[in-house]
């Protein structure tokens, strides 16, 4: 019994050293996984046990089963081995005929090895095989979708480059429209700003050319004083002194009344006499000859610039204060004859001179011009006896009219007094108050039936 188990026991080891050798060989050789191909693969485990227990049995010849010490047992050793060796010449070729059949057993254990291997080989080369007729066979249906995703792609990037280039055009467009309203804006820019200096450089150019022709004008009367004073220098016979025309009496009846009815009430006249408030501007003070009810009075007075009337009626003179203006009842004449020399800075006189007899006009004139100072302006409004309609509408109205002053008449006796850039300006055109002469040709109308009144302007040189 005990030398069973001995082999027993060396089985066992022998078993554990084939499944080491297994597990390095399975490890250095790694199995395919062939069942997705349903191809089994032969299983050697059963074959290398019994080759194992075979190897075992044929390593067991010729060797004596070890027993428990003693002197029986080893007398019963020693006969048994020398026995053994007796019997080795009979088993010799015994056992080279199993060492030569393991061989073979183990030749064919790694025949079938190879064999295995190569069947896993090709069970993986048939996997790949598969997965490409399993590719081929799909690929029309991938070849389809292929194809649409394409399809939609290429229809994506057609339209994204649409969508740039619309945007891309409205951007430029855009970029054009600012570009041509900036290119407008400063052209509009530059041309005002050039038609302001052109505006600029006329308005100087005519106020250079006004003060050189007022030098001018100032030479010519300073030589044709010198020339006067010469003349007076003279001696000569002292003539008697022409008398004076007696005075008409003034007609009886309510002036105020009168004007307020056929020359217009406040509201009308203030209108009227709006124009000459900048020429009066900055050239304070000023005297209103024969201010009436005071309407341009109060424009001054309105506008910051001071200013005085005088006037004959006392009615006016007693309306004005109650205004609140500056107004003395005088007569004109006298009232500029106490005034200090050059100290006026303007003088208007409004619907006036009409009424003075005509040798006083030089007078009125030259008493104002020795009252305003160097600049100074004098604005003398009157009825226009170029306008024929004026004498049948408006001028023999008023019974207290001696006769109309034409405007080049007022012209010469302002440069003869000493005035200079004198300007007329004709106001209150005659078609207004009668539309029937509109039927008349333009160029008649202006020059037979033009303005009912007219102002003329002189600087005092």
């Amino acid at each position: 019994m005990e030398p069973e188990n001995n082999g027993g026991s060396k089985s066992e080891e022998l078993a554990a050293l084939a499944q080491e050798i297994r597990d390095r060989v399975r490890a250095r050789y790694p199995q395919r996984d062939s069942s997705r191909l349903n191809l089994p693969l032969p299983d050697l485990t059963a074959l290398v046990h019994a080759r194992d227990a075979a190897e075992a049995k044929v390593a067991s010849i010729g060797t004596v089963n070890p027993r428990r010490g003693g002197p029986l047992n080893s007398l019963v050793q020693a006969m048994k081995r020398t026995i053994a060796r007796g019997l080795d010449w009979h088993v010799r070729e015994q056992v080279e005929f199993n060492r030569g059949v393991m061989s073979c057993v183990e030749s064919a254990l790694e025949a079938l090895n190879e064999t295995k291997r190569a069947l896993s080989i090709l069970a993986g080369q048939l996997e790949d095989m598969n997965e490409l007729r399993d590719m081929r066979s799909h690929w029309a249906q991938w070849r389809a979708e292929w194809e649409h995703k394409l399809f939609l792609n290429e229809t994506r990037f057609l339209r994204s480059v649409a969508d740039l280039q619309g945007a891309f055009q409205h951007r430029a467009s855009l970029m054009e429209a600012n570009f041509r309203d900036i290119t407008r804006s400063q052209h509009a820019d530059y041309a005002g700003a050039l038609d302001r200096s052109v505006l600029e450089t006329q308005k100087r150019f005519w106020e250079e050319v006004g003060k050189v022709r007022l030098e001018y004008e100032r030479v010519i009367h300073e030589e044709l004083r010198l020339v006067r004073q010469r003349a007076r220098a003279e001696p000569r016979a002292e003539a008697a002194p022409a008398p004076s025309p007696p005075a008409e009496p003034a007609p009886e009846f309510d002036y105020g009344r009168f004007a307020e009815r056929f020359r217009g009430g406040e509201d009308f006249v203030r209108q009227s006499v709006e124009l000459y408030l900048p020429r009066f501007e900055g050239r304070a003070p000023v005297l209103d000859l024969g201010c009436g009810r005071g309407e341009f009075l109060e424009m001054l007075r309105g506008a910051g610039i001071a200013a005085r009337g005088v006037d004959l009626s006392a009615e006016s003179v007693s309306l004005c204060r109650g205004k609140g203006l500056d107004v003395e009842q005088a007569d004109l004449f006298a009232y500029l004859s106490d005034l200090p020399g050059k100290s006026l800075g303007g003088v208007f006189c409004a619907q006036v001179v009409e009424h003075l007899p005509p040798a006083r006009l030089p007078e009125m004139i030259r008493l104002v011009s020795e009252k305003l100072s160097t600049g100074g302006l004098l604005a003398i409004e009157t009825p226009n006896p170029e306008c024929l309609a004026i004498f049948a509408s408006h001028f023999y109205l008023d019974p207290t009219h001696t006769r109309p002053v034409p405007h080049p008449l007022v012209s010469f006796y302002l440069q003869e007094c000493g005035f200079g850039g004198i300007e007329v300006q004709r106001l209150s055109p005659a078609v207004e108050s009668m539309p029937a002469l509109a039927s008349l040709p333009e160029d008649f109308r202006n020059a037979f039936f033009g303005g009912l009144d007219y102002a003329i302007f002189g600087i005092r040189l």
